[in-house]
């Protein structure tokens, strides 16, 4: 199957959060890729489109689950998901990070659920994403965005665009702590 991934994935690992496809999921999608008439096969951009079209938007202090998300987004109508998974590197611009700390005002998730019905368009089909906040280490995974559309092309640019414009208007600051014991606020206005 091709989302398989190396890491194992569950919420009860704090340290390196990863990604797999599990068999139930791959089941879940099947089923979910038979045809069926319940599925509308164009969708709309009207705004109640667009809320259903945005399946997940969520701001989380628990570890992040990729499976959450391509579930979300899984549709018959979809040709292909493209996804963007952001992790905590180990530094910035040359200097060792041992941490990473997200803080996001109330009003983020919100935001986020507006940015991602933005580019909810024809082609789309379904929009998840999701930010993690609190204390993070490095390699455990800071947001996902996963966007299924009717073709490759779609998904795919959608997401790069998605991810540029939650972080550049999605109201959550990042904490670096640097090896040598200093810190530094990202993204404060």
């Amino acid at each position: 199957f091709p989302l398989q991934c190396s890491k194992a994935n569950s919420r009860a690992s704090s340290a390196g959060a990863g990604w797999s496809t599990s068999p139930a999921r791959r089941a879940r999608w099947r089923q979910a890729s038979a045809p069926c008439s319940r599925y509308s096969p164009t969708p709309s951009i009207s705004s109640a489109a667009a809320t259903i079209s945005v399946r997940l938007a969520r701001i989380s202090g628990e570890p992040l689950i990729l499976d959450e998300c391509l579930d979300a987004v899984a549709d018959p109508a979809a040709g292909g998901i493209g996804c963007f998974i952001g992790v905590v590197r180990d530094h910035d611009h040359d200097r060792p990070v041992t941490a990473l700390e997200y803080e996001a005002h109330p009003t983020a998730e919100a935001t986020l659920r507006d940015v991602c019905e933005r580019f909810v368009t024809d082609d789309v089909v379904a929009i998840a994403a999701e930010h993690r906040v609190g204390r993070l280490g490095i390699g455990d995974t800071a947001v996902v965005v996963v966007v299924s559309a009717a073709h490759r092309d779609a998904a795919l640019r959608t997401s790069s665009r998605l991810i540029d414009a939650i972080k550049a208007e999605v109201p959550i600051w990042k904490h670096q702590f640097f090896a040598d014991g200093s810190d530094e606020w990202v993204n404060c206005a």
